[in-house]
């Protein structure tokens, strides 16, 4: 399995120097995993920097990987390890995703340091 985080897309999809650190992972996409908040970040900055036809076809790009959707499940465990190691959003996300292909299923609340009883009104 192999996940590039959205500044590894844009060095790809720029041409940078540091493009070709990303290439092989990208390229070898029956191994790709495509976390859905890597899509909008990538998106969203090639829309505002260069235009929305070279988005879209950097959107398809990713696509040929495999995009994983997100879940109430994926949510919970990035918040969790969030928590666990004060990581943004879109980054826990992101390691979420990687340790769900890693670890065969989502993050419970005893591997992410501990959980809660919560009480809800009916």
């Amino acid at each position: 399995m192999n996940l590039v985080d959205s500044c590894g897309w844009i060095e790809f999809f720029c041409d940078s120097p540091l493009a070709g650190k990303y290439a092989h992972a990208i390229e070898n996409t029956s191994d790709l995993v495509v976390p859905t908040v890597c899509v909008y970040e990538v998106f969203k900055k090639i829309l505002t920097d260069v235009g929305e036809q070279e988005a879209l076809q950097a959107m398809a790009t990713m696509r040929l990987g495999r995009v994983q959707e997100s879940t109430d499940q994926l949510a919970v465990s990035a918040a969790l390890l969030s928590r666990q190691h004060k990581l943004p959003m879109a980054d826990a996300i992101v390691y979420a995703t990687a340790r769900n292909y890693i670890d065969g299923g989502p993050v419970d609340g005893l591997t992410a340091g501990g959980s809660k009883s919560w009480q809800t009104r009916s």
